[in-house]
């Protein structure tokens, strides 16, 4: 951990915050979590325990040191919490906020510029790779391809309106694998350049039902929606 660390020091922050910090983040920390940036407050008073905040690759923690340093208070935000970040800057430091999918608003001022700009830049990655990496769709292999069949036979017989064919809306995604052509589908097969407003529209319905219907992920339905949305 003291290893980790020492790139953050040449940034204006506190050698002693960091090391109280970090010697108690050991115990917190899941497996293959790593903490990627911290940040620690700098008021323009003398401020004996300062607040820091913790970038971590699975989650933001804020830190608040209690009882003159012996203990420590740790609120911590996992990235598919987070709904957007924000960095204000000011005379004297900045301000870091965000705000969660449950409408709260959690900030900490007094951050060095510098940290406040890493932070953000962190934040803002790995709100990316969660978006569109951590999301991302497996291939479709022959375990699981009887098992969407089957999925998608349940569907048709639900209710007229549901999904009449899963198998033709599921080549949209680029992350799957490529079927074997077929000389009867690939023929009358659209592609998505192909189709009209109102077709593209129509896919997006179907999405939304396999979504409803707990056939797709939220993370899949997002993709496909980027994709059909693209073309519109």
């Amino acid at each position: 951990m003291k290893e980790q660390i020492k790139k953050f020091l040449n940034e204006e922050q506190d050698p002693k915050a960091i090391e109280k910090v970090t010697s108690k983040l050991q115990d917190i920390l899941m497996k293959n979590e790593e903490v990627g940036y911290i940040a620690v407050q700098k008021k323009p008073a003398l401020t004996v325990l300062p607040d820091s905040i913790v970038m971590t690759n699975k989650r933001i923690i804020i830190c608040q040191p209690k009882n003159l340093g012996l203990s420590m208070n740790f609120i911590d935000y996992t990235w598919d919490d987070i709904e957007g970040t924000f960095v204000k800057e000011n005379i004297l430091g900045s301000e870091f906020s965000f705000s969660t999918k449950t409408d709260m608003q959690v900030s900490i001022d007094y951050i060095p510029k510098i940290q406040a700009r890493k932070i953000f830049t962190y934040a803002k990655e790995q709100l990316d790779i969660l978006k569109n990496g951590a999301n991302s769709l497996s291939p479709i292999t022959e375990e699981i391809a009887p098992t969407l069949i089957q999925e998608s036979e349940l569907i048709e017989e639900m209710e007229t309106e549901e999904v009449t064919d899963f198998a033709e809306i599921m080549p949209v995604v680029s992350n799957y694998a490529e079927p074997v052509a077929d000389s009867t589908t690939a023929s009358t097969e659209k592609k998505p350049s192909e189709l009209t407003q109102d077709e593209l529209f129509a896919k997006l319905q179907n999405y939304k039902k396999l979504l409803d219907n707990g056939l797709i992920l939220q993370g899949e339905y997002d993709a496909f929606k980027k994709e059909i949305l693209s073309y519109m």
